[in-house]
């Protein structure tokens, strides 16, 4: 075993430690948490045809741009599967079914388990949606598994979870906003609370991190250096619609957030310069040579990508998604 295979075992058995400790502080206990039903139509309620037209009559105003978003985002939530698998194939951790790691990532994907699950019964309910059209999508997505550059290296895959966590929380909280605008309270509530766990996930990562950076800041230096030369891809990377190839379709669906504003190339720049902060990146003592210089790259970064961005344009509604029904 290398030198550096050996260092990062280590590391990962100190945050493993770490993870178990913390885990009351990141995620919510089972029996008090929120649940999809809390929000939807009681099904033993004497009220729920009517409270499933109030549903439909509310979300009959949501614009085609925010109806295609929020089904993006639920296949999204949905392909929990893939995720959860990725992350226990991350080397160097403890496969102990008791240990930190395995215990987080089962946690962790319980709790973001309700997201996928409550927004799929809202756009059921809603009348909004060809549902079996969505259905393909999210058992394609499985099935067609992601490549988001981190290889099965620990350090690039919490900095990935921490940048990915903190972008579907902007996403959500976005949708949230639209949502309220358009006159629909009860989807900007579920939004808002989905966008709250992302917030809690975030800071798990983010600590996760942060813990790395300080026994093994050149590892973590040139480890984030490298997610960020290669740019986060987001999970859904690969959605796709029926008769279409992998990828195709989160190029329109990137296209409608991006009108919306409910995740734009500048809240990318954004959410670099507040990972780059809060690991305090700029004042990060103990580099070697290797070590400068990838601090140097990732902290010229944003205004570079910061100038290219406020260069583009919004694109043009041109696509119709087989998602949305009428």
């Amino acid at each position: 075993m290398s030198f550096f295979a050996d260092k990062r075992r280590e590391v990962m058995v100190h945050i493993e430690k770490y993870m178990l400790e913390s885990m009351g502080t990141y995620l919510k206990p089972i029996d008090t948490n929120w649940q999809p039903s809390d929000f939807l139509p009681d099904s033993t309620s004497e009220t729920f045809y009517q409270d499933i037209r109030i549903l439909r009559d509310n979300a009959k105003d949501l614009s085609y741009d925010l109806v295609a978003v929020l089904i993006g985002d639920t296949i999204t939530e949905e392909a929990l599967p893939t995720y959860e698998s990725w992350l226990a194939m991350v080397d160097g951790h403890s496969k102990d079914e008791e240990g930190g790691w395995m215990k987080w990532v089962r946690h962790w994907t319980a709790e973001e388990n309700r997201h996928g699950d409550l927004l799929n019964k809202y756009l059921y309910l809603s009348g909004r949606v060809d549902m079996r059209q969505m259905e393909i999508s999210t058992q394609y997505l499985i099935a067609d598994g992601f490549d988001i550059g981190t290889g099965h290296d620990p350090y690039r895959n919490f900095i990935y979870t921490s940048f990915q966590e903190l972008a579907t929380n902007v996403s959500h909280r976005r949708v949230a906003s639209l949502a309220k605008k358009d006159g629909d309270t009860l989807l900007s509530k579920m939004c808002g609370v989905i966008a709250s766990d992302e917030a809690r996930h975030a800071k798990a990562y983010k600590d996760f991190m942060n813990r790395i950076f300080e026994v093994d800041p050149n590892e973590a230096m040139l480890a984030f250096e490298d997610m960020m030369r290669k740019k986060i891809v987001m999970p859904a990377h690969f959605l796709r619609e029926v008769g279409l190839k992998i990828g195709q379709t989160f190029g329109h669906f990137t296209d409608a957030a991006q009108r919306l504003g409910v995740y734009t190339a500048i809240d990318y720049v954004e959410i670099m310069q507040q990972l780059i902060e809060d690991w305090k990146i700029e004042g990060m003592r103990d580099l070697n040579e290797a070590g400068e210089q990838a601090r140097d790259y990732i902290m010229a970064l944003p205004t570079r990508l910061l100038r290219v961005a406020e260069r583009m344009k919004n694109p043009t509604i041109d696509y119709k998604f087989s998602w949305i029904a009428g």
